[in-house]
Formats: C-alpha cells, sequence, structure tokens
C-alpha cells in the first residue's frame, strides 16, 4: 500500500501549516493538498481523491457539519475531525460522528501549535486507522506512551467463591473508535427498567459529559456522567467521565461507581481493561460485557475475565464496526462468548440478562 494520501481543510493558515507538519512528518502519510474553505476543498477532493479528509469544523462559507454531510452524502470517505475543547466543540462533534466521521482530534483554546504537536502521535494514527474505516454513506509506527495494563490501577483479585450479596444484573459495554455511534445503538431500543449499565468509551474530557447528555435526550433510559461514590440505579447507564477510569463497587448490596485518575491503561484513562475486571470481581457471572467497535486491544483482556467469572460476553462483528481492532482482540483471545453484529447486541443482552446466572457452564466454573 503507498502513501495515505490526505487534504487538510482549516480556515486558519497556521492550523493548515502545522497539520500539515505532523501528519508529512510520518512516512506512511503524505499531505496532497491544503484548503482554507469547503469551497475549496470541493475541487481539491474531486481532483486528487484523497483517502483520508481532516475537516475543521467552524469555517466561512459553509460550515463543517453541512461539508461533512455532502461529502458523506455524494461521496463517502474517512473523515477526522479538528476541533476545539468547548462544550459547543463537544456537541458539534458528537453531531459529526453521526454523521459519518470516523474520529477527532481536539484543537486547545491557545497555543494551538504546541497543543497539537502534543497530539501528534494520535493525530498520526488516527489518520491511519481512518484509512483502513468502513465509512457509512448519509510503515512506521509512530512514538507512544508505555503501555500499561489493569494492574496498575485494579489489582487482580481471586475468583469470587461465595454466592454475590446481589443478584442485580449489570451490563458493561466498552468501546472506543465509533463508539459514540455504536453504544447509541445499543442503548437506545432499551426499555426505562432496564439493569444498571456501566459504560467505558474513549473520549476527552467536556466531551464526555455532552455524549451522556445526548444519549440521555435519545434514549428512554436516563443516561450521566458517572459520578465517584454514587449508587447505581436500574434503568440508568453511567458513562466514564473522559479523564477517570470508571470502577464498578459493591457496597452491601448495593452497586456504586468509583472513580481513579490512576495511570492511564493501555494509553486510555478511561480504561475499558478497568471498567471490565471491577465489573468481574463485583458482579461475577451477574453481568453481561459488550465490546464495541474501536482500535487497538483495550477491554479484550477484561472481557476474557468476565467470559472466566461466567459473565455472558459479547464482540460486534467485523462487518459492523468502524473499526475491528478491540473486538477484534477479543474474539482472537477467545473471551466472546458470541460474535453478533451491532444490530444484534441490544436484544441479546436483554435476553441474557434475563437468564438465570447460576454457575451451569463450564465458563461459570472458572473454564472456557
Amino acid at each position: 500500500m503507498g502513501k495515505i494520501r490526505v487534504v487538510v481543510v482549516d480556515d486558519s493558515a497556521l492550523m493548515r501549516r502545522v497539520l500539515t507538519e505532523i501528519l508529512n512528518s510520518d512516512r506512511g502519510i503524505e499531505v496532497v493538498a491544503t484548503a482554507a474553505d469547503p469551497l475549496i476543498a470541493r475541487e481539491k477532493i474531486r481532483a486528487l481523491n484523497p483517502d483520508v479528509i481532516t475537516l475543521d469544523v467552524e469555517m466561512p462559507r459553509m460550515d463543517g457539519l453541512t461539508f461533512l454531510r455532502n461529502i458523506m452524502r455524494l461521496r463517502p470517505m474517512p473523515v477526522v475531525m479538528v476541533s476545539s475543547l468547548t462544550e459547543r466543540g463537544a456537541d458539534v462533534t458528537l453531531q459529526a460522528l453521526e454523521i459519518g466521521a470516523v474520529d477527532f482530534v481536539t484543537k486547545p483554546k491557545i497555543g494551538q501549535r504546541e497543543g497539537l504537536e502534543s497530539q501528534a502521535d494520535s493525530l498520526i494514527s488516527k489518520v491511519k486507522v481512518a484509512a483502513r474505516a468502513r465509512v457509512k454513506r448519509a510503515s512506521e509506527v509512530p512514538k507512544v506512551a508505555p503501555k500499561h495494563g489493569a494492574d496498575v490501577v485494579l489489582p487482580r483479585g481471586p475468583a469470587p467463591v461465595r454466592p454475590f450479596m446481589t443478584t442485580d444484573r449489570i451490563l458493561a459495554i466498552g468501546a472506543s473508535t465509533g463508539g459514540t455511534e455504536a453504544i447509541k445503538d445499543v442503548l437506545e431500543p432499551l426499555d426505562a427498567d432496564s439493569p444498571i449499565i456501566v459504560i467505558a468509551q474513549h473520549i476527552p474530557p467536556m466531551f464526555s459529559k455532552s455524549f451522556a447528555k445526548r444519549l440521555d435526550e435519545i434514549c428512554r433510559i436516563r443516561v450521566s456522567e458517572a459520578v465517584d461514590g454514587e449508587v447505581l440505579m436500574a434503568g440508568h447507564a453511567y458513562v466514564a467521565p473522559g479523564d477517570a477510569h470508571l470502577i464498578l463497587a459493591r457496597d452491601g448490596a448495593r452497586y456504586v461507581s468509583k472513580l481513579s485518575t490512576g495511570p492511564a491503561v493501555n494509553r486510555h484513562r478511561p480504561s475499558v481493561d478497568v471498567l471490565f475486571r471491577s465489573v468481574a470481581q463485583s458482579a461475577g457471572r451477574n453481568a453481561v460485557g459488550v465490546i464495541l467497535t474501536g482500535m487497538g486491544d483495550d477491554g479484550a483482556r477484561g472481557l476474557l475475565e468476565l467470559r472466566n467469572c461466567g459473565a455472558h460476553t459479547i464482540a460486534q462483528d467485523e462487518a459492523t464496526s468502524v473499526v475491528w481492532g478491540m473486538p477484534g482482540e477479543a474474539v482472537k483471545m477467545e473471551a466472546a462468548c458470541e460474535v453478533l453484529a451491532l444490530h444484534h447486541i441490544s436484544a441479546t443482552m436483554i435476553e441474557k440478562v434475563a437468564q438465570d446466572p447460576s454457575p451451569t457452564s463450564k465458563a461459570a466454573a472458572g473454564g472456557r
């Protein structure tokens, strides 16, 4: 495969220059053109047929969302949004992901060059993933931070050997790239009396609150950003804040949320592995674990721990995933009891939580 050909669309000359320098620093990427607004970009995309576009949210002559809708309607292609780290930026970016953007990077309010350069590895990685992603119609590995396992936040404990003090069921969901829309598709059909749901989505601070609010407006269940020490209730879904690990814990017969700002796990905070391990330790076979679309392998080991505790585990299939990284790794590890298309996951989750979780399977006895 040749170089990934990118068109950078941004009304700021500084941003165009910095994004171009960052992307061209990787031998596997070439910025073939830049554009100061969508009308110029439209002509360059027609002429050059790039593999990926980076697109600013707010621009003159035509806003980024309108341009994105046109792209996804006329010529669906991978788009990485460049968003401001503000509440409005978060809201618009979530709309962009709904329209069909693959992923996004954030630019700081001040010190834009320094802020973006600190995200260079992430930007390069996201453009490379976008080039391989499935988009919907409507070489050198970058330097990365040390990769920690879930042990740095939540040590592995012995498998539970006594019955749990509560039989309340837990649905645990983890996702990354493409996950904001996949999670919406999973939650939207659920009834208001559904079991407790805990969610780890790789997302920045500010964006997680907007994400939870957006889900709450769409779904029949209540959706909120998780709060440390909160008693968790049926009919509610709790989204991990964008810079904290979400941990499920028990307080007698009740489930409570704990938030940790411990080290990033698998280079993520929140980490799906941390959430899944905590669910395995606190809920065991009373849980159903679901791993959705996302790049990397965060959550795969945690899903295996859930399966080994007797929980039912589900991985999204390759055909319906934007990126089949996390669920694909879980399947390789035999961590998933089932591999399902996205549109089958909600009904299967509810079917499984309605069943008796008694340890009748080999997995519940500690094997697979």
